[in-house]
């Protein structure tokens, strides 16, 4: 088994490729038009068609039918379940049995302090917890009072 030198270590073939130099004359194959084409709007500097520009075509966000309603004003919640509270609670990450978004937050159950906390009722709860988030669905408030604890709905938070 032969030893590599390091003065005789190279790239593996096709790991290093050379930049295409455009408009550095014909020699390089690439002068003339710059690989631009001849005329109209892309062989023009400061030019560039959006991602979403299709050709001059129909685009797709106007093609495809809309349907329904789509309120402005919907909320939207960050969706913590029972299960995920009971998991926690087994865990030993729960502790004096609180629970707030804060709390959530620092073990990172929900991403961001600023869109509301809901607590939703899928999954058994077993741990006797004092849950405080913005929102309960009715299911969940039932399993927490039967396991012995507290829902509490705290204000929804203010838009800065």
């Amino acid at each position: 088994m032969a030893t590599d030198i390091l003065s005789t270590l190279k790239p593996a073939p096709g790991s290093r490729k050379k930049r295409k130099r455009i408009g550095r004359g014909q020699g390089s194959g690439h002068g003339g038009t710059s690989t631009r084409g001849h005329k109209g709007a892309g062989s023009r500097s400061g030019t560039g068609y959006p991602a979403w520009f299709e050709g001059g075509q129909m685009p797709l966000v106007r093609r495809v039918p809309k349907r329904g309603f789509h309120s402005p004003f919907r909320k939207t919640y960050q969706i913590v379940n029972l299960s995920t509270l009971e998991k926690l609670a087994t865990g030993g990450k729960l502790h004096d049995g609180a629970v707030t978004p804060e709390i959530l937050l620092k073990l990172g159950v929900v991403k961001t302090p600023r869109i509301p906390v809901k607590v939703l009722g899928t999954g058994e709860l077993k741990a006797r917890l004092d849950v405080a988030a913005h929102a309960f669905s009715k299911s969940a408030v039932e399993k927490i009072q039967t396991a012995g604890g507290k829902a509490q709905t705290i204000s929804a938070l203010s838009k800065d």
